[in-house]
């Protein structure tokens, strides 16, 4: 496995798969079996596969979520390696964003609502490292989790509507065993929290029964908002909406996704089914 730690390195390595296929799982470190199923998928769609690791600040509303946001570094170069990824990039700031460094993609359509409104400009910064990483890689291939299902079609919308020439492959979500959604952020809860952050799933699940069975979506929606708040999380929205558009319906419908994010003590915990 290559490791580079700037652009000249990445470039030299990058030169050396131009006759092959090549897919691209970019990360922000601190890595799980979520982001290893996104290698194992990439491998299995390409040649050869490329995974960066980047704490890209532009994607961050607050200073403090980024500079406490978990650098394992050392690990998750053993992690790669072992799962055989044929080229890791750790870029520096300059590379991703150099002097004097301008533009910012801004997709509308789904990036408008839920995250959107939330944490202003993350999908922002969300497009533009994505796009940059895109401009400077050329994978064929780019594989993200569905965990994060409203930035996977974000990054769908600004790939259709900007025409780039790279195939987008969302990888479904990967669970603990008591099926909270990986997630590097999950390290924060306290054990009683983790305990309880298993209920999140859970009301997902029931909620989807209940909406296949014919329930009223408004009903199902009150129903889990308040089982939720009622065992402390602090729900920002639990929702039924279009799975591609993000928007609200009213019936539940094909291709649609209950969608949820919902604070537990100090972490802020994002699902959907």
């Amino acid at each position: 496995m290559i490791v580079a730690r700037n652009l000249q390195e990445f470039l030299q390595a990058r030169a050396g798969f131009n006759d092959y296929s090549v897919a691209l799982v970019p990360t922000m470190g601190a890595l799980h079996e979520g982001h290893m199923a996104l290698v194992k998928r990439a491998k299995e769609l390409s040649h050869y596969c490329i995974v960066t690791i980047f704490v890209n600040q532009l994607q961050f509303d607050q200073q403090e979520d980024f500079s406490r946001y978990p650098k394992t570094e050392e690990r998750d170069i053993q992690l790669l390696e072992q799962h055989h990824v044929d080229l890791v990039w750790l870029p520096r700031v300059g590379d991703i964003y150099p002097k004097d460094f301008a533009t910012h993609i801004t997709v509308g359509g789904p990036s408008l609502l839920w995250e959107g409104e939330k944490r202003p400009g993350h999908f922002s910064g969300v497009a533009t490292v994505v796009y940059r990483f895109f401009s400077l890689i050329k994978p064929h291939v780019a594989c993200f989790g569905e965990k994060d299902w409203q930035q996977l079609q974000v990054i769908r919308r600004m790939v259709e509507d900007l025409n780039i020439p790279v195939s987008i492959f969302g990888v479904p979500i990967v669970r603990e065993t008591d099926g909270l959604a990986k997630s590097s952020r999950n390290r924060f809860l306290s054990q009683e929290d983790h305990q309880k952050s298993a209920l999140l799933y859970k009301v997902l699940k029931e909620s989807h029964q209940r909406l296949l069975s014919g329930d009223s979506v408004t009903e199902v929606l009150k129903d889990a908002v308040q089982q939720l708040s009622d065992n402390g999380f602090e729900v920002d929205y639990f929702n039924a909406v279009d799975g591609q558009t993000l928007c609200k319906i009213s019936e539940w419908q094909q291709n649609a996704r209950l969608i949820t994010a919902a604070k537990l003590g100090s972490v802020r915990l994002l699902d959907n089914i």
